[in-house]
């Protein structure tokens, strides 16, 4: 067992993460400006050992002191800006750069070993069809891209310095319960529930999804494993928007409600973004347990129970 110091605790991916940590057997400190405690959300079964922590990471002078007190032998870093519709050019991406360089540091000043860091698929240069972790080009198109781009140079290379182990996993396109509502899937999944209609473009793009339990398990399996640099998070399985949209309509018996080419194709987005996943299968050992059946109806199943607490 070990200690864990887990950031974006209470986010999207993070919430899903504690349950593999704590069943890996880590005692898990969890960093989040909200946690639940504060914010009513449910806690999970830990025997005592999730210890949560309310901090913004940003903080210069509240940083170094708190990671120095819960010196943890391990870092498990998800916490970044994700608003959406300004993620992708905020100036709060270099804020953040610079957050991550700092907890990096301070984490490696109290002792600890292993460190692994969420990157982005938005890393890559979009100009293939199955992105490699080792020989696709690294060219972002935006300033959140290059933001974690440049964090894994200079994390690698302090880490390198440093004595410290670190692994950076690259997330592809997650999904699941407690995604933000303004994102692709719940949006189109709250018109489908509300019975309204959900323009869409022509959903000829191709993505890669990976229910979000899953890439909660695989950030787990990578932190327990000794693979550094980076590592494509994701299934590896090709996935239209067509497709994807089209099983939410289909599991809702609404698929009147999805309107097709109503909307334009994002400017710069790239066509086909899959993930080369050799290295989560073969070197971590971890394989992708929810099918996008399975997804489907588990995502479902949380937005109608969150309808219904609303009601």
């Amino acid at each position: 067992m070990s200690r864990v110091l887990l950031t974006g605790a209470a986010g999207f991916i993070g919430t899903h993460t504690l349950a593999p940590l704590l069943a890996a057997g880590h005692e898990v400190h969890a960093i989040s400006r909200n946690p639940p405690q504060a914010c009513g959300s449910p806690t999970h079964p830990d025997g005592g050992r999730l210890v949560w922590h309310a901090a913004d990471l940003t903080d210069p002078l509240r940083v170094p002191t708190l990671v120095s007190e819960i010196a943890a032998d391990s870092l498990l870093h998800l916490a970044w800006y994700v608003q959406h519709g300004s993620y992708w050019n905020s100036a709060e991406n270099v804020v953040w750069a610079e957050a991550t360089l700092r907890l990096l540091r301070a984490f490696q000043q109290a002792g600890g070993r292993r460190a692994v860091l969420a990157g982005t698929c938005a890393e890559y240069e979009w100009s293939r069809a199955v992105y490699q972790e080792s020989s696709a080009p690294l060219f972002p198109a935006t300033l959140y891209g290059a933001a974690k781009h440049a964090t894994h140079i200079l994390s690698e290379s302090f880490a390198r310095s440093a004595g410290l182990e670190l692994a950076w996993g690259r997330i592809f396109m997650p999904y699941g319960p407690g995604e933000r509502g303004a994102r692709l899937v719940p949006s189109v999944v709250q018109a489908l529930l509300g019975g309204r209609e959900a323009p869409l473009s022509d959903g000829t793009q191709v993505r890669d999804f990976m229910f979000v339990e899953d890439v909660a398990r695989a950030f787990s399996a990578i932190l327990d494993s000794t693979v550094e640099g980076a590592v494509n998070v994701a299934s590896g399985r090709p996935c239209t928007l067509e497709r994807m949209i089209g099983a939410f309509a289909a599991e809702t018996g609404r698929p009147e409600l999805l309107r097709w080419g109503a909307l334009p194709a994002r400017t710069g987005e790239p066509k086909e973004l899959v993930a080369d996943v050799r290295r989560l299968r073969e070197e971590v050992g971890f394989v992708p347990q929810v099918r996008l059946a399975d997804g489907v109806r588990r995502t479902l199943w949380w937005w109608r129970e969150r309808s219904a607490m609303a009601a």
